[in-house]
């Protein structure tokens, strides 16, 4: 597939439009990847699972949303984001529907939950694809943005219960495919790879394989996994903790991991622009520190609703902070035709992240009837992680501190 050129997609207009196209479709395939997370106290009371079953349940699609990123990243490389953004939203349509027809079936729901985790793969097709439509001194504004899309758990957890409300469990998930094919037209339709950008011609194997032996790659692999990953697991799993811990009901405890979400998807592009400004190494530690100190407030099981809401809610920022400042990083740091293969990697760390998180949540709670000892490895995690961090990017945050001159 050649890069397209020309009319608007040479101007900032085109930026502005591609940009939006992404964050949309990132949202939209996003919402697909969360919707069964929002709906566990649904799957509980239907086939009286345990939490642990729960955990599992929630976590299976963050495994495949991870693992398929490595490849989705280098198939993004070599066919551009346009075509890519348009295969993950047609592939997750039948996932979606087969989730939908499974609901009396836990082995069944595994099944096609797991393979839900295709639309999870669409951070790694946006991140390049922003990335080449912007100048250095301006790709973490735009990754930021574009990260934004994350909302889209923000979406599922706010709708999908009341989407079951009025729908039921079968016509919640024929509407998200409804969606899903609408916006995968639309990005066949409308969007465009940035001019400048050019098909890798390697092959996929190979190419991946020497992102792999970046040293690069794994020092920010580590770092994403502990945001995005905490963000992921926040996100499918907070419902969970809520209505467990907290005894909220399934709409009322959608509504607060919205909340939730929301918090960590505006932060996002925040930290995107002050990794610009100020570099991303520090947004990176500021973020890490904060989480750790967040993590040890909530192990000792804040009240509802003002002490515990705070605590999630700063800590949601302090994720999406970090979110935004690593692929500030990795869009600086690596070569623009192999920033589909290290996002790939990158991202997969992060969704692993995800993965694991929510089956220990529920082993903990299963054995002590609380969530703190969970919380507590979280605020070990991060400060390991910050502490990490500072020694092992010492170079880089000199080298990255202040905007690339250039660009417009």
């Amino acid at each position: 597939m050649r890069a397209e050129s020309g009319g608007a997609e040479t101007t900032g207009g085109g930026r502005g439009v591609n940009l939006a196209l992404a964050t949309a479709a990132f949202a939209v395939t996003f919402a697909a990847w969360n919707l069964i997370g929002p709906l566990s106290a649904t799957y509980t009371e239907r086939l009286g699972l345990t939490p642990s079953q729960v955990a599992v349940l929630v976590a299976f699609p963050v495994l495949v949303g991870a693992l398929g990123r490595i490849p989705v990243g280098a198939l993004t490389d070599r066919y551009g984001g346009r075509v890519m953004f348009t295969a993950v939203c047609f592939a997750s349509i039948i996932p979606v529907l087969l989730v939908g027809l499974s609901g009396h079936s836990y082995p069944m729901l595994l099944l096609w939950g797991f393979f839900l985790g295709i639309a999870g793969t669409s951070f790694a097709v946006g991140i390049p694809f922003v990335s080449a439509w912007y100048p250095p001194r301006r790709k973490g504004f735009a990754t930021g943005v574009f990260g934004a899309g994350m909302g889209g758990t923000a979406l599922a957890a706010f709708f999908a219960p009341r989407s079951v409300e009025l729908l039921g469990l079968w016509g919640t998930h024929v509407a998200m495919a409804a969606v899903l094919a609408v916006m995968g037209t639309v990005m066949l339709l409308f969007s465009r790879n940035a001019p400048q950008w050019r098909p890798g011609t390697e092959p996929v194997l190979p190419r991946m394989a020497a992102a792999a032996r970046m040293a690069a790659t794994w020092k920010m692999a580590g770092l994403y996994a502990l945001v995005f990953g905490g963000f992921v697991a926040f996100s499918t799993y907070l419902p969970t903790v809520l209505t467990t811990a907290y005894d909220f009901l399934q709409t009322e405890a959608g509504l607060r991991t919205a909340g939730f979400s929301v918090a960590a998807v505006l932060a996002r592009p925040v930290g995107g622009i002050l990794s610009d400004r100020i570099g991303p190494v520090r947004v990176c530690l500021a973020s890490f520190f904060a989480t750790a100190v967040l993590a040890v407030a909530l192990a000792f099981h804040p009240p509802a609703e003002v002490p515990a809401g705070t605590a999630f809610v700063l800590m949601a920022v302090a994720l999406g902070l970090g979110t935004g400042s690593v692929f500030a990083l990795v869009a600086k740091v690596v070569e623009p035709s192999r920033v589909g293969t290290v996002t790939g990697l990158v991202g997969a760390a992060g969704g692993l992240g995800g993965y694991f998180p929510p089956m220990v949540m529920g082993v903990v709670f299963q054995a002590t009837g609380a969530y703190t000892i969970g919380f507590a490895l979280l605020g070990a995690t991060a400060l390991a992680v910050a502490v990490y961090t500072a020694v092992a990017f010492r170079e880089v945050d000199r080298a990255t501190r202040r905007p690339a001159p250039g660009g417009v």
